[in-house]
């Protein structure tokens, strides 16, 4: 990217994952041209137009159909919220319960449902309202990696006396992108998912920031081997940047009534578009997936370089969804302004920011990638010093 005056960054933030594919693609771009200047149409509601079928098709021969899931896919309103709006309300409609458990430092929204199950106080504090039907229960690694996992969560569902209503469902992201990059291992993830099987709990995977292949597959729990009873998308669904957002459910459990959850912007058809285009150029083989691969271990061996004779600072996180957690508090977004000041974009993440957060597009090259650890390697020396003398 660069500024005004043509000052060049490295973007380590891509749209807070919005652009997994970087910016202005030209795989992308120029679909998306050809039918601005086709005069096909723009919006149309939630109705059927050749954009949404071939966009429909391609996700299912592409994405669905080589992993054996079988979803039915709404469309829900134009942005991740939305996703985990729809996906909450249809799992109370679906079991007739109310409650929803969510996890310790998640991040769903910033609407009134998605905020009921985020775990973050000033978000939370920003409703105004009362948040309510929701608990929150320890997320992987909570307390002192010891403690026998689910040991809480299945003694209150067991107990008729813990005063904890029987969930409708659990929401949980594979990754806490906004919560500190904390990442649930394949083995949580699985005990969840039975977990949820045991109490007659739907299972919801928020995948809107860590899915469309940010941690190498399509959807980040493909390496659990767990299959979600609902799963949000958003963010890099339309390849280029364009609010899309969808929510994958299973065919029982759609029991939607006609118009039961609509909104004006449910179908914009130039995010089919680019999100179409995405599918064919990225996920028609297994290349891109590959490579992004190669470039986490790139880019975990970077950030595991930094820390190292750091012991106030850890790598955390998964795939390209990856940073450094300071136990100052304030290192990270000061570590943050130098990495900017130096030309690189990066953010922040966790309860207090304690996060220094990179998550480079899927695309990029590995040269760039190491000329942006570089960078942060310089900014992390400036901000906490160097180690033993070592990094002047």
């Amino acid at each position: 990217m660069y500024d005004e005056e043509g000052r060049r960054y490295l973007d380590f933030f891509a749209g807070a994952g919005a652009l997994n594919y970087g910016h202005n693609h030209p795989d992308l771009r120029q679909p998306l041209m050809d039918y601005l200047e086709s005069g096909a149409v723009v919006h149309a509601l939630d109705m059927q137009t050749p954009a949404k079928r071939s966009f429909l098709e391609k996700f299912d021969e592409l994405i669905l159909k080589p992993r054996g899931l079988d979803y039915r896919v709404q469309f829900p309103g134009p942005a991740g919220a939305n996703a985990v709006e729809a996906a909450l309300k249809l799992a109370r409609k679906v079991t007739g319960r109310e409650h929803i458990i969510s996890f310790t430092n998640a991040f769903h929204g910033m609407t009134l449902g998605a905020l009921a199950v985020t775990g973050n106080s000033m978000k939370r504090g920003g409703a105004g309202v009362p948040l309510s039907y929701s608990t929150p229960a320890p997320y992987d690694d909570y307390f002192d990696g010891e403690t026998p996992d689910f040991l809480w969560l299945e003694r209150v569902l067991s107990d008729s006396g813990s005063g904890v209503e029987h969930p409708a469902a659990v929401i949980v992201e594979t990754v806490q992108g906004e919560g500190g990059l904390n990442a649930g291992r394949a083995s949580w993830l699985r005990e969840l998912s039975d977990l949820c099987d045991r109490h007659e709990m739907l299972l919801i995977v928020d995948d809107v920031q860590a899915g469309c292949g940010r941690t190498g597959t399509f959807f980040s729990f493909e390496d659990a081997g767990i299959v979600p009873d609902i799963v949000c998308l958003s963010k890099s669904l339309s390849g280029y940047g364009l609010p899309m957002a969808i929510t994958l459910l299973k065919p029982e459990l759609d029991i939607w009534e006609p118009g039961e959850h609509n909104g004006t912007f449910r179908g914009y058809n130039p995010a089919f578009v680019t999100a179409t285009a995405a599918l064919e150029r990225f996920w028609s083989d297994d290349v891109l997936a590959k490579e992004v691969v190669v470039k986490a271990q790139q880019i975990g061996d970077g950030l595991t370089d930094i820390v190292e004779g750091r012991p106030d600072a850890q790598v955390r996180g998964r795939g390209l969804l990856v940073g450094i957690a300071f136990d100052d508090a304030g290192a990270s977004e000061k570590v943050a302004t130098a990495a900017f000041e130096r030309g690189l974009l990066v953010e922040t993440s966790g309860p207090e920011g304690e996060v220094v957060k990179l998550m480079p597009a899927l695309t990029t090259d590995p040269d760039d990638l190491r000329q942006g650890l570089e960078i942060l390697d310089d900014a992390v020396t400036t901000v906490v010093g160097s180690v033993a003398g070592e990094r002047a």
